[in-house]
């Protein structure tokens, strides 16, 4: 790894904390989507065409 010059930015810490907790919202926000999706009741194909012949 070649040293960094005076003037040269890294992410550093900072940076990992910030993707870190993006990486950690998403997991949430996924985990979330799944429970609302199984709540989510789909009618199935012989529920609908009964309903249309009566």
């Amino acid at each position: 790894m070649t040293p960094l010059a005076a003037g040269d930015v890294s992410p550093g810490v900072l940076g990992f904390a910030v993707v870190a907790l993006i990486g950690l919202a998403l997991y949430f926000l996924i985990k979330s989507m799944n429970k609302q999706m199984t709540k989510i009741q789909v009618p199935h194909e012989g529920d609908t065409t009964e309903k249309k012949a009566e």
